[in-house]
């Protein structure tokens, strides 16, 4: 079962974009340009302070 999922934002059928799915209580991050690569585990905490660092403009250039 692919427990991934992307944007609502990414284009159908995109291979452009993230993934994101819950395992064992970790974050999982994917390339949809190659979901067979090993996804990237983050915490919980680790997660919330990067979506709070987006949602604050931290990582504009």
């Amino acid at each position: 079962m692919n427990d991934f999922r992307k944007s609502s934002l990414c284009p159908h059928n995109a291979h452009c974009c993230v993934a994101v799915a819950y395992k064992n209580e970790m974050i999982a991050l994917r390339d949809t340009k190659n979901p067979k690569q090993a996804p990237l585990y983050f915490t919980k905490d680790e997660w919330e302070s990067f979506i709070g660092g987006v949602k604050n403009n931290e990582f504009d250039f």
